[in-house]
């Protein structure tokens, strides 16, 4: 018999091109005075203006915070904080990729509970307090934010990457809206797109998942893999757009219920450290972290290659495993996904903080629900490994 299981997403998700329109509806039922929290990308696409718009015809005021920077930290936090407060406003609009909403879900916390948003890490302290109203707006199809439970800030003063994760995080409506995907570039579209591959694959790998968490994993990697091609050679391919979109959401309504896995772990710190987009970090370790722990969830990986392609389905688990792990070796190659040696990190500093990134990566949690879970040695020689990776090298019989 299987065993009690949650699972939580927002009150309310629109999607579909267009559903940006439903804030003006939306906004005015929970608030009058609007923060949008974005970035300067948002801006001068013209994103933050065009919600101020509509927010102005429905009658709501509104206040921007757009310091937001690639990778959210407790100073964007703050910053952020001081602006609702000083300003009087008592809903929060996250307007942007995943670090915008990341950065919206902690102001929106944090503006009704005391200290400092680290105190939340790893369920040490819980947040007493219901959030403000926070409406998710994403413009990438990757991080799953606006669905998901989950926010990473980073502590600027320790190069760590908090990942809190607690249900007060979960947005109060999403407003998932293809279109405006349409702007992210190339590199970001194979980023994001490839972050979302992994969100649905640890969610169907993970120790934690079940039934609900498995059936939305298998759909997202089932749209990833046949229209992120297409979203990335034709940035205006409205179908390939919308599938990416539903598929980041699914991810992250999948790990939000099930969690991450090793390569979520062993990301942050590289985000921390280096400053790499938490989705490029992502893609540089999911080839070679699926590729050591294979021989346990080789089961599960070969789940995924059936769905993949079906007339395999007479195959092997084991070739079907093998099969999987090179697909999305060639997948990254396909879209560019550099290694961290050729995006400039530099290996002596790469070399000086293993140790500490190891460390970091087992602290946050995310390894334990691993289907493989490995000892801070075995990280070690896992970051050296990725650092040289070479995607586009896959097996003869592939």
């Amino acid at each position: 018999m299987s065993s009690v299981r949650e699972f939580r997403v927002p009150e309310l998700v629109y999607t579909g091109v267009g559903s940006l329109q439903k804030i003006t509806t939306v906004v005015p039922s929970v608030g009058s005075k609007a923060l949008i929290v974005s970035d300067a990308i948002m801006t001068d696409l013209g994103y933050v203006a065009r919600v101020a718009e509509l927010l102005a015809s429905a009658g709501v005021a509104h206040e921007v915070y757009s310091g937001v920077d690639a990778e959210p930290t407790d100073v964007h936090v703050e910053e952020a904080l001081g602006v609702f407060a000083a300003k009087g406003c008592d809903v929060v609009i996250g307007l942007g990729g995943g670090s915008c909403i990341d950065a919206a879900k902690a102001v929106a916390v944090m503006a009704v509970n005391q200290g400092y948003i680290g105190d939340y890490m790893g369920e040490r302290k819980w947040f007493n307090e219901k959030a403000i109203p926070l409406i998710a707006i994403p413009t990438t199809a990757g991080t799953g934010s606006e669905v998901s439970s989950v926010t990473v800030i980073t502590n600027t003063k320790d190069d760590i990457k908090m990942m809190i994760r607690q249900r007060a995080l979960i947005p109060s409506v999403a407003i998932v809206d293809p279109a405006l995907t349409i702007s992210s570039p190339p590199n970001v579209t194979a980023a994001t797109g490839i972050d979302a591959l992994c969100h649905a694959i640890e969610a169907y790998l993970s120790k934690r998942s079940h039934p609900l968490t498995d059936t939305l994993a298998l759909s997202a990697i089932q749209k990833i893999v046949n229209y992120i091609g297409r979203a990335y050679a034709n940035g205006e391919d409205l179908d390939a757009r919308e599938a990416m979109s539903i598929a980041a959401m699914e991810a992250g309504m999948a790990f939000t219920n099930a969690s991450v896995g090793l390569v979520h772990g062993m990301s942050r710190p590289i985000g921390a450290i280096f400053h790499v987009p938490h989705g490029v970090s992502n893609a540089m370790l999911l080839p070679t972290v699926l590729e050591y722990s294979k021989d346990a969830c080789t089961q599960r990986l070969a789940d995924i290659g059936r769905v993949l392609n079906p007339s395999l389905q007479c195959k092997s688990d084991e070739d079907l495993a093998t099969y999987v792990v090179e697909q999305v070796k060639q997948l990254c190659a396909s879209v560019k996904i550099p290694n961290m040696q050729q995006w400039g990190i530099d290996v002596n500093e790469f070399e000086r903080v293993l140790d500490k990134m190891a460390t970091d990566a087992i602290a946050s949690g995310s390894p334990a629900n691993n289907p493989k879970v490995p000892l801070h040695d075995e990280i070690v020689e896992l970051y050296k490994t990725a650092y040289t990776a070479d995607f586009a090298v896959v097996k003869a019989d592939s």
